[in-house]
This record gives C-alpha cells, sequence and structure tokens, in this order.
C-alpha cells in the first residue's frame, strides 16, 4: 500500500527525513527502528570537514525557525568510513545530500560518493558559489542546468535536486535541473529570512539571515511543489513544514511522490512515524489501494 518508486528505487513507504534536520540518525535509533522509515536523507556533506558558522545559529520564529548552522559536517570521507557501515543495519534506503562552494567541490564529492554504498545522491544547490561572487548556484537557470549536467556525468546513481525556494520562478530552475540529468527534484529548501533583537539592535543569528523552516513556510512549499509537478516530468519529494500525516497527504495531492519530515522532528522525533501511520490509516478509508494513487489529484478551480 506504501510502497512508491523513485527513479527505479523502492521505497517501502514515502516518508523520510529532511537533510540537515536528522544528522545520520544515531540519535533518533534510541526512539525506533530507523528500518521504518522509507529513507534516510543524511545531514549535508562537504569534501572536507566543516565545523559550521560562529554561534548564535538557531533562532525562533512564529510556528518555524531559522538555522544558519553552516554545512556542520564530518567530511565526506568519515561519513563514508563510520555512518554508512551504520545506517545499513537498518532496513531503510540512504539519502547522500551533497554539497559545495565551487564545481570542483561538487564533482570531487560526487566521485567519491559515486562508489560508496548509498542508494541516492541530493545534490544541495543552495550552496554559495564562491566563483559567482557568492550568488547561491541554485538561483540562475543557466548555473543549474550546468552544475546539474558536469555531476550527472560523475554518478550512475539516481540524483536528485534540491530546489531553492528564493528565486523569483522556481519552475524556471526546475526545468534546468531536468534538462541537466536530474531524476528527482526535492524541494522546497528553507526560506532566507531574519530576526533582530530589538534591545541591542544586532541580529539574533551570527551570520545575520538564515533559512526559515517549519510550519509557516508549509504553504510556501505546496504551491511550489503544486507548480513544479506541472512544470517537469520528474517525481517529487516534497518537504516545507510537514508536521503531520494530512501536511503529507495534501503535498501528495499537490503532486509529490514522497515527502520528507525536517522541522517537526525537533518538536517531537516520533513524527515521521506518526505521518506514515497517518498516510496508511488515511488509504484504508479512502480504499486507495496504493499510495501513489493520491499523487497530484488536487482539482484546482
Amino acid at each position: 500500500m506504501l510502497s512508491v518508486n523513485l527513479a527505479g528505487v523502492t521505497l517501502k513507504n514515502p516518508v523520510m527525513t529532511a537533510s540537515g534536520t536528522y544528522g545520520f540518525g544515531r540519535e533518533y535509533n534510541e526512539f525506533y527502528d530507523l528500518g521504518e522509515l522509507g529513507a534516510i536523507n543524511v545531514k549535508g556533506l562537504t569534501l572536507q570537514p566543516r565545523l559550521g558558522n560562529v554561534p548564535p545559529r538557531i533562532a525562533e520564529t512564529p510556528l518555524g525557525i531559522l538555522n544558519s548552522v553552516g554545512l556542520q559536517n564530518p567530511g565526506v570521507d568519515k561519513f563514508i568510513e563510520e555512518e554508512i557501515p551504520f545506517l545499513r543495519q537498518f532496513d531503510t534506503k540512504i539519502i547522500a545530500n551533497i554539497s559545495g562552494s565551487t564545481m570542483e567541490d561538487y564533482l570531487a564529492i560526487t566521485q567519491k560518493m559515486d562508489s560508496a554504498d548509498v542508494d541516492l545522491l541530493e545534490l544541495n544547490i543552495s550552496c554559495p558559489n564562491v566563483k559567482a561572487g557568492g550568488m547561491a548556484f541554485g538561483t540562475c537557470p543557466a548555473t543549474v542546468e550546468s552544475l546539474v549536467s558536469a555531476v550527472r556525468k560523475e554518478t550512475k546513481k539516481p540524483l536528485i535536486v534540491k530546489l531553492s525556494p528564493n528565486v523569483t520562478d522556481i519552475t524556471e530552475i526546475a526545468r534546468a535541473a531536468e534538462a541537466g540529468g536530474a531524476d528527482i527534484l526535492s524541494l522546497i529548501n528553507t526560506l532566507l529570512g531574519m530576526r533582530i533583537d530589538i534591545r541591542t539592535r544586532r541580529p539574533i543569528l551570527h551570520n545575520n539571515m538564515g533559512g526559515m523552516s517549519g510550519p509557516a513556510v508549509f504553504p510556501i512549499a505546496v504551491r511550489m511543489v503544486y507548480q513544479v509537478s506541472r512544470a517537469v516530468n520528474l517525481p517529487i519529494i516534497g518537504m516545507g513544514g510537514i508536521s503531520t500525516w494530512r501536511d503529507a497527504v495534501e503535498m501528495m495531492m499537490a503532486g509529490a511522490n514522497a515527502i520528507a519530515v525536517g522541522t517537526a522532528l525537533f518538536r517531537d522525533p516520533m513524527a515521521p512515524i506518526q505521518v506514515r501511520d497517518g498516510i496508511e490509516e488515511f488509504c484504508r478509508e479512502q480504499g486507495v489501494s496504493n499510495v501513489s494513487e493520491i499523487v497530484g489529484t488536487v482539482r484546482p478551480y
């Protein structure tokens, strides 16, 4: 009933974790068997270890949070050596999220991951391109197509491209990723936001601005998934503010083939399991034999 196929990879259910919110799963394994998830999308990986940004790097917002963690991670080599063997204990798919500040970084990490024991790669194109003055890779269609095309040549693994919502028209970026050879799209990444301490008159985040996530962004994510699903012929992983199974069903009706739970994990580590169980019960109530039958079924006026 709940199995879904993403570019030839079968997930036992459509529920996964969003990169950046789940680490490498070790803490959550204390709450449930990680094999209950359709997939685990690990913390964003870079070629070299990163300590991340200077604190404070988390700020609360109405119905959400801002983060400027800065891709803190142990680096791809340590991930391959230590974290993949841990994750392979569980009956779930592994998605490796990869990031870089130059084209060369992306290609080098992709080459390493192509021979690693992971099931899919997710290309984070929201990173600042240092050779283009800090503009994010994912904000220019031509840059997106060029990057995706180059990465595509370095791996045979299914390639997910994670889209940034900080653009004028997300469908242009989606089409560029499709033209470059993406197998799957995931969206949305965080929205750029800012909070200010009115007593000190300084930004709450040391980095001044950060990525906003949580329930407040959910309607924006639904809208963008809906638009992208009608602009490309690729499967979509929908994310952005999903907190309940109702949110997940809504996202799938908008056009997502699978969904990812992120910020909700900080409030309740059991959130993805509850989402999975709720989707299953909804399908039973609706007489749906497979969850894919609800994908893209919204009926616009």
